[in-house]
């Protein structure tokens, strides 16, 4: 069985990009793997979260993620900021990490480029980082969206430096996870792209109806189709690709059929997609709410994966000191 390991950001709700993208691939993959889900709250420092504020987000993704589906009976989830070790491996990567190479990645440059006032060194470093998350577990296998692909390819780098200057075949070289199958593109409420939160185009999950209904309703459409069975434009497809994740057929067919006959009326589309939604968001809402309110229950999982996740981290960092050569006298 292979070892895959993948973080979680804790910022923001998890939205409906989130869900039928990474989320549901998640839960598909912990079946038949080794999975380690960490929820990634030293990265977050980068930007100086406020004490409450951090914690407070940990508590809200962890119980998203979990009303989603991830089983902490078949899964690792742990909290980064509870294993030590990673942050040694952290440091041990680091020793052997250099500035150049560092500065050159896409991200750091990014960051550079739109927080002038705040190039700190965790950002400097955050791709080793992002090693040692990966390789404290000897993972084989990441799953890794495109802004991450560059940091994967330098935990590979990482690893097989690690392997040559020591003379050992030690660390796994990890590969990206592939899903087997396309991935589902959400799109956003403005019109184009994807769903996303700070593009602000996003339903989260834990949005109220009435929260649902108001943003729906202010989704971009056009004018109207001026000939029967011509091609939607993005804003409108948009909208019918939404109804396609969330719709019954008979619905969708009605106003496809509405549109090819050039009778859509896109306010009644926009009323039946938001409830349609509504539909579809409560229940998961609504288990949210009630693991969030559980405090035993979330104390409980993180206990268990940190005692897990430890467990696992210990392993690697008592072998790799002994190759470093940290050996007691």
């Amino acid at each position: 069985m292979q070892t895959v390991l993948s973080g979680i950001r804790p910022t923001g709700n998890l939205h409906l990009g989130n869900y039928f993208g990474a989320v549901k691939n998640f839960v598909k993959m912990q079946e038949n793997n080794n999975c380690y889900f960490f929820i990634a709250d030293y990265h977050s420092l980068t930007t100086h979260p406020k004490p409450e504020d951090l914690q407070e987000n940990v508590r809200k993704v962890l119980s998203e993620y979990i009303a989603c589906g991830l089983d902490p009976e078949k899964s690792t989830i742990y909290i980064q900021s509870d294993m030590p070790q990673v942050a040694e491996l952290y440091l041990l990567l680091g020793m052997n990490a250099y500035v150049g190479e560092l500065e050159r990645t896409t991200t750091f440059k990014e960051k550079v480029r739109k927080q002038p006032e705040n190039v700190n060194a965790g950002l400097l470093t955050y791709a080793v980082l992002m090693a040692a998350d990966i390789l404290i577990h000897n993972a084989h296998k990441v799953p890794v969206g495109k802004d991450q692909e560059q940091h994967l390819e330098m935990t590979r780098k990482f690893a097989q430096r690690f392997n040559r200057i020591y003379e050992v075949d030690y660390f796994n070289i990890p590969e990206p996870y592939n899903f087997g199958e396309k991935l589902v593109k959400v799109p956003g409420l403005d019109g184009s792209g994807k769903m996303g939160k700070s593009e602000g185009n996003a339903i989260s999950l834990i949005d109220e109806p009435k929260v649902i209904r108001k943003k729906v309703m202010k989704a971009v459409t056009d004018a109207g189709p001026a000939e029967q069975n011509s091609t939607k434009p993005e804003p409108v497809q948009n909208l019918f690709s939404l109804m396609e994740l969330v719709s019954n057929k008979d619905t969708i067919s009605y106003f496809n059929d509405k549109y090819n006959a050039c009778e859509i009326r896109y306010g009644d589309l926009k009323k039946q997609l938001a409830e349609d939604i509504i539909v579809f968001t409560t229940p998961i809402r609504e288990r949210i709410l009630d693991i969030y309110n559980n405090s035993e229950y979330l104390n409980k999982i993180m206990k268990i994966g940190k005692e897990k996740a430890i467990e696992s981290g210990s392993k690697t960092i008592s072998e790799v000191r002994k190759i470093i050569g940290f050996k007691p006298f």
